[in-house]
């Protein structure tokens, strides 16, 4: 069973997948929507689910760097909620988050990409992270 990662912004959700033994994640795409059109980007979580057979997911929770939640993190928590409603059989786990975006353009940065490049991908890295995370505490 291959398991989603997400990293949701207010205009753009990346996406990431795992392989089917649960070892490797690969990003899939940032997928952009109209500021806070979280139905929007709903609507791809339930898309990847349906097409992947998705029954878990690992949402980033953006918290502060002393630990406390912050407004993003609120933004994070209704969006499981939104996720538990429409998919009732998935598992959704809050990962935390936090340097997952530094991670992610390290990554970006040693493969050389410039910086438009790494605009364009630094979302759908940062779910990557947060499923390598994920995945690991499975471990």
């Amino acid at each position: 069973m291959k398991i989603l990662g997400l990293d949701l912004g207010t205009k753009t959700l990346g996406i990431a997948i795992s392989d089917y033994l649960n070892i490797v994640a690969s990003g899939v795409e940032t997928f952009r929507f109209d500021d806070c059109d979280f139905e929007k980007a709903l609507e791809r979580v339930i898309y990847y689910v349906n097409k992947e057979g998705i029954e878990e997911i690992a949402l980033g929770l953006p918290l502060n760097m002393n630990g406390t939640e912050s407004e993003h993190s609120m933004m994070s928590r209704k969006f499981k909620e939104m996720i538990e409603k429409a998919l009732p059989k998935c598992k959704v786990a809050l990962i935390d988050e936090r340097l997952s975006t530094v991670e992610a353009t390290n990554y970006l940065l040693q493969a050389d990409l410039s910086r438009k490049k790494r605009k364009k991908v630094i979302d759908k890295m940062a779910a990557v992270v947060i499923l390598d995370t994920y995945l690991m505490s499975r471990r």
